[in-house]
């Protein structure tokens, strides 16, 4: 007998168990645990870097081509369901939940990096600069927005509009039949999602409490110490774990409002106390190297070693594989929370709002941050640069000191830091409840509380085990089999569009004549040929 009144036994026991383990073995044997990440990160990095590349850039044309074909008409729902959330109720949560927290760490960081290391350029030139932000629009651009479109479509299809369970696993019906995504294998398909939505996560909480703990300590003195982080981790996820028990309509809602109004103060005050003109060059020819290089950059895997050796380093593996590996691993939660708040849209609305709205808000966010970082140290007293080798997450605050009302900013910084914190962690622990109640849309209260633990305990493990190289291996790893996964998914969602738009709405395929009236998303008895047209 479960302890949760909602709850799929194998899904959430096997789920927790393993990351049970995973939190022991780390607490027990932290250099252990280290060595066997930093293995791991080598061997993914080295053996299917390639992988990672190809596979984000298919998920990105398979959107497009989706969107703009005959199938973009199609509703994700009963075809007279309108939207549950206006449009920028929608924008803000779907943006907070899906990118918030990491943007705000690396949207001055990484340029900076870059700036300092680029791939090709000579270091801390003005064709670093541009290397550093035509990257940087690279690694936060379409590419993301795919993986969460992607995932995002297909569980609202499978489940809104054709009434299957709110599980990953309901998406692959069309090979499996409704039958098999019930059975081991379709199980094994969710506990997969869960394992990735913990560990991608994850780094961004630890991600986001590094940052919190480097800004406390410059401003307040405070001890920038793994002690401290935990501390900020713990806190942070009593935090989260209080928000998702509210609710969807109360805490994510209210808390994207915030952390979205805070994003666009601070964008206005970069844009009016810094560089203004510098800005909007920066946006401006930015978005042009993007779209030239594009297609380059996709598919570019390094294989004469030339970054490598300029830079000391795998950096396709560093950078881009990471990145690529910590947005599939957010696939299943991102996709899953996109779904459950787009019910009532269309394909192309959902995949236009996920793709081109958040990129552009993103553009104009990277180009205010990062551009008035790069002025300071292209035409004014320099310094950032330096900040940033010497401590990745003091970028923002270090910037942050060189303009005006420092201290305000800097607890502003902090409270923004916290919010989309919390709206992410808020969100992946209500898709990990969803995941292991059965696909229940509104899992029970206790059931969220301990997957918001979870994530917290995971993070914290991480951190201790090697920081922020453990949080990028723990991503790289989980990502890679839910690749797999959302590779096949792609042909599952174009099997079943395609039998609808052709004129034979979907059903499942059920082992034998007599499963027929047992199909749920039949939704009656009755013969195949009664339910074409």
């Amino acid at each position: 007998m479960s302890i949760f009144k909602r709850v799929d036994n194998h899904i959430f026991w096997i789920s927790a168990i393993i990351a049970g383990i995973f939190v022991i073995w780390t607490v027990l044997m932290p250099e252990q645990a280290g060595g066997v990440f930093s293995s791991v990160l080598a061997f993914l990095t080295g053996n299917f870097g390639w992988s990672y590349l190809l596979a984000m850039t298919l998920f990105l044309l398979f959107c497009i081509v989706v969107a703009f074909s005959k199938f973009g008409k199609i509703k994700l729902g009963k075809d007279d369901e309108k939207p549950e959330y206006s449009t920028i109720t929608w924008f803000f949560m779907l943006f907070s939940a899906s990118m918030g927290i990491g943007l705000v760490f690396w949207s001055i960081a990484e340029p900076m990096y870059h700036f300092g290391g680029p791939p090709f350029a000579e270091p801390g030139t003005a064709a670093a600069a541009e290397e550093a932000m035509r990257y940087t629009f690279y690694h936060w651009g379409l590419h993301p927005w795919g993986v969460y479109a992607l995932v995002g479509m297909a569980l609202a299809y499978f489940s809104f509009r054709k009434g299957m369970p709110f599980l990953v696993s309901s998406t692959f019906a069309p090979i499996l039949g409704e039958k098999g995504t019930r059975g081991a294998l379709g199980k094994a398909i969710d506990i997969l999602s869960v394992f990735a939505t913990i560990f991608g996560v994850a780094t961004s909480l630890g991600l986001g409490a590094m940052q919190i703990t480097t800004g406390l300590s410059m401003n307040y003195g405070t001890p920038d110490t793994i002690p401290m982080t935990l501390g900020i981790i713990a806190v942070i996820t009593v935090l989260f774990t209080v928000s998702v028990v509210t609710g969807i309509n109360r805490g994510i809602k209210y808390l994207s409002y915030v952390n979205m109004t805070l994003a666009l103060i601070f964008i206005a005050f970069f844009v009016f106390f810094g560089p203004f003109k510098f800005i909007l060059n920066t946006l401006v020819t930015t978005m042009g190297y993007y779209l030239q290089n594009l297609p380059w950059m996709s598919l570019y895997a390094d294989p004469y070693r030339v970054m490598a050796e300029h830079t000391g380093y795998d950096w396709i593996g560093a950078w881009t594989v990471f990145y690529w590996a910590w947005w599939i691993a957010w696939g299943p939660f991102c996709g899953a929370f996109i779904a459950r708040i787009s019910r009532g849209r269309t394909v192309r609305e959902v995949v236009i709002g996920s793709l081109f709205a958040p990129v552009l808000f993103s553009f104009i966010w990277l180009s205010s941050f990062g551009g008035s970082a790069l002025w300071i140290d292209l035409f004014g007293v320099g310094g950032i640069t330096e900040a940033v080798f010497a401590s990745v997450s003091s970028a923002f605050f270090v910037t942050l000191g060189h303009f005006p009302m420092v201290g305000l900013m800097s607890f502003l910084a902090t409270l923004m830091i916290a919010t989309f914190f919390i709206t992410s962690a808020d969100s992946a622990t209500y898709v990990s409840a969803a995941l292991t109640s059965g696909g229940d849309p509104d899992p029970e209260s206790s059931l969220r509380v301990v997957w918001g633990v979870a994530k917290g305990a995971v993070a914290a493990v991480l951190l201790l085990a090697g920081g922020l190289k453990a949080l990028q291996t723990a991503s790289i790893a989980a990502a890679f089999p839910f690749m797999i996964v959302m590779l096949f998914m792609m042909y599952t969602l174009w099997k079943a569009f395609s039998s609808e738009v052709g004129g034979m709405i979907f059903t499942p395929q059920p082992s034998s004549e007599a499963d027929i009236c047992h199909t749920t998303s039949l939704g009656s008895c009755g013969t195949k040929e009664e339910h074409k047209g």
